[in-house]
């Protein structure tokens, strides 16, 4: 292939400090654009003093990894806290920044939007957040192809919070929604090819299935066993890793463990995360003693040494899409037991990586892990399938197939408006 690096502005709502799958996703996209030659400009949330203290002192990869490359330029602007999560940013409304000036000063071949509904203020239901969809103004006027990747899937966010009842009064209006947010895009993709076809069934425009989220496979590997936390501790271990929030399901954890334990007596639940349930979840979990440990936030060598220690991972979140914390823990060798949600299928193949469950069923999720902690010949061959599965799944991999759409796009977009001439 003989391309020319591309410009390449990445607008996203979530970059570190602040910590979520989006975030990390982001930065090991932009540093893989940059050590390819591309130019990259970051277009990222703001950090401030709205927020709390232990975000902005997180140890994790960020702007600093990338401002030594002399291809990458980045803007931070302005926001403040999501009105129904105050540890992750909103936007300010155009207002206060143009996307369109910075847009005119880099002139990008491309515009790629990561997670472009909490841009659009869809988090806050459009109280708060930007109120357009940011690089439609330029792209429009200037004919720069413009593309959205979705991460979070907020039909299954919504489904959560309103209850079956409340979402079916709202269901005949989500098409037409889903329909006048995609079609801004010239291609919208989607890492998850269940949440594709959901999203299609809902009208989404020039949708494609792409498996651009990825993670690094050098890095989560089951020899970082080397790295555990708890060598004195040989209890087997079931591990979460996520957001102590709501809809990732979490008290669930806690209603599945005395099941597991009735089992499997010296059983040990690690959560590893922080959030808005933080303090309650705590608090819940006290009656379980040492049997039940809350992490708080890892990093570094502390987390892959988690990852690869646990005998089971385990998610009882049905709002996911392509979990990242799932493939993490898969290529570290660690089989996963996870709740049905949209992609878990995609990821976790029942008896050969790991054992789905029953969706907001803590005793099926129970049963799951049992299964795999009484049968120590199963979870061998599940330890060992386990990173096999997930290799695809690498960023390297991962990236060579978004650069090559990257190309296909500017190449698409061109030849079209030099057809219309």
């Amino acid at each position: 292939m003989n391309n020319q690096p591309l410009r390449i502005a990445i607008f996203t709502s979530l970059y570190a400090p602040y910590l979520t799958g989006v975030s990390i996703a982001v930065h090991q996209r932009v540093r893989w654009l940059l050590q390819q030659g591309h130019k990259v400009f970051l277009i990222h949330p703001q950090i401030n003093d709205k927020y709390p203290k232990y975000i902005g002192n997180r140890p994790m990869p960020g702007l600093d990894e990338l401002e030594p490359f002399p291809n990458f330029s980045s803007y931070a602007f302005p926001t403040q806290p999501l009105i129904f999560y105050k540890s992750l940013p909103q936007p300010l409304h155009y207002r206060h920044w143009s996307d369109t000036k910075l847009l005119e000063e880099f002139q990008p071949d491309i515009i790629v939007v990561e997670e472009a509904p909490q841009l659009r203020g869809f988090y806050s239901l459009y109280i708060q957040g930007y109120g357009r969809p940011v690089g439609s103004e330029y792209a429009k006027r200037t004919g720069t192809p413009l593309v959205s990747l979705f991460h979070t899937d907020i039909i299954a966010y919504i489904r959560y919070y309103l209850g079956d009842r409340g979402f079916n009064l709202i269901r005949p209006i989500l098409p037409f929604l889903v329909k006048q947010f995609s079609e801004v895009y010239d291609l919208n993709l989607f890492p998850s090819r269940e949440q594709l076809a959901k999203y299609q069934s809902f009208k989404s425009q020039r949708s494609e299935y792409l498996s651009f989220q990825g993670i690094d496979c050098q890095k989560f590997h089951p020899t970082n066993i080397c790295y555990d936390p708890i060598p004195e501790d040989r209890r087997p271990i079931i591990l979460f890793v996520g957001r102590i929030t709501t809809e990732k399901n979490v008290f669930q954890l806690l209603e599945a463990y005395p099941l597991i334990a009735a089992k499997i007596p010296d059983v040990h639940l690690i959560v590893v995360g922080r959030g808005p349930q933080e303090e309650e979840f705590r608090t819940s979990a006290e009656k379980f003693k040492s049997g039940v440990t809350v992490w708080g936030e890892s990093h570094g060598q502390e987390l892959l040494g988690l990852y690869a220690r646990a005998d089971v991972y385990v998610n009882p979140s049905i709002t996911e899409n392509f979990c990242t914390a799932n493939n993490e823990a898969l290529a570290s060798g660690t089989p996963v037991v996870a709740a049905m949600a949209t992609s878990a299928s995609e990821q976790i193949i029942p008896g050969h990586n790991g054992l789905l469950a029953e969706a907001n069923n803590p005793t099926d999720l129970a049963h799951q892990v049992i299964t795999i902690l009484e049968n120590p010949t199963l979870k061998e061959q599940m330890s060992q399938n386990a990173r096999l599965s997930i290799l695809e799944f690498d960023w390297s991999v991962c990236m060579e197939r978004f650069e090559k759409k990257l190309y296909e796009v500017v190449s698409g977009v061109g030849q079209a408006s030099r057809l219309s001439l």
